[in-house]
């Protein structure tokens, strides 16, 4: 009696030790690879990496643990600014010319006016904090509840909450969010999802595309660092997700760069 006991408790906690490790909010089949983490070490970087092939719904994970964790979202938070400005019509549509506020910025190029076209190319925070103040508290607690982003936590500052937090998202669910919205099955107007796949194109390699969008949090410290969008072509279509820290400004320029070898060595772009 007592050996079946220990055997059940040594079956329980194995259990339970197999569920917390997997990766939350993701149902399909995930592998961690962690043969590619050498490309972080390589680089002197320290980070994680998620990618989701949609068509076999297979996630690939370098650092599966960090993975998971959530962080400030910082500016890849503009994505889902964008869509909720379209959606809720503060703004007409991509062009409509938002006020920066005429204050000084922490880069000159934030000081105009400018559409959410532009604005999110360079990454513009004081337009978005504009946008923020127009979609207001209340209808970010409901739409960020809708899409399942992140932990969903607004707190008391609309201008805020995704450099500072409360809010904070993983990126495996970076990469959750993004498959919907690459595929157009987010609870949105196929109109908002369109609008803003197209801003957030960046370029083409043969018959690929890459979107995207970076971020950057000096809210914590280490500071982070985001790159996240998706790559489609024949192959299909693969949403990604890489975080790493930030220690110093020349470590920003690595974010892409990083993205681009593991996208490479998977065969994707």
């Amino acid at each position: 009696m007592m050996v079946l006991m220990r055997k059940t408790c040594l079956f329980v906690l194995w259990a339970t030790v197999l569920l917390v490790a997997m990766p939350p909010v993701f149902a399909g089949q995930w592998t961690e690879r962690s043969d590619l983490a050498e490309i972080f070490e390589r680089h002197n970087a320290v980070g994680t990496f998620a990618l989701h092939d949609i068509s076999n719904d297979q996630l690939v994970l370098v650092n599966s643990n960090r993975a998971a964790e959530r962080w400030f979202p910082a500016s890849t938070f503009k994505i889902a600014n964008s869509l909720l400005a379209l959606e809720t019509g503060v703004i007409a549509d991509e062009n409509e010319v938002i006020p920066y506020g005429g204050k000084p910025q922490m880069f000159k190029s934030w000081e105009r006016n400018m559409s959410i076209r532009d604005g999110i190319k360079i990454s513009n925070v004081p337009v978005f904090q504009e946008l923020a103040s127009r979609i207001g508290i209340d209808r970010y607690q409901k739409w960020l509840a809708v899409l399942h982003y992140g932990n969903a936590q607004i707190g008391e500052d609309v201008r805020t909450f995704w450099l500072k937090g409360p809010l904070k998202v993983s990126p495996i669910e970076q990469v959750r969010f993004l498959s919907k919205l690459a595929q157009k099955k987010l609870p949105l107007s196929q109109r908002s999802q369109t609008v803003v796949t197209e801003i957030i194109r960046l370029e083409n390699k043969g018959t690929s595309v890459l979107y995207g969008k970076t971020g950057w949090s000096g809210a914590s410290s280490p500071e982070i660092g985001w790159f996240v969008g998706w790559v489609e072509g024949e192959k299909g279509i693969f949403t990604f997700a890489m975080n790493m820290d930030i220690v110093s400004k020349r470590d920003a320029k690595k974010r892409k760069f990083l993205v681009k070898l593991l996208l490479n060595r998977l065969g994707v772009y």
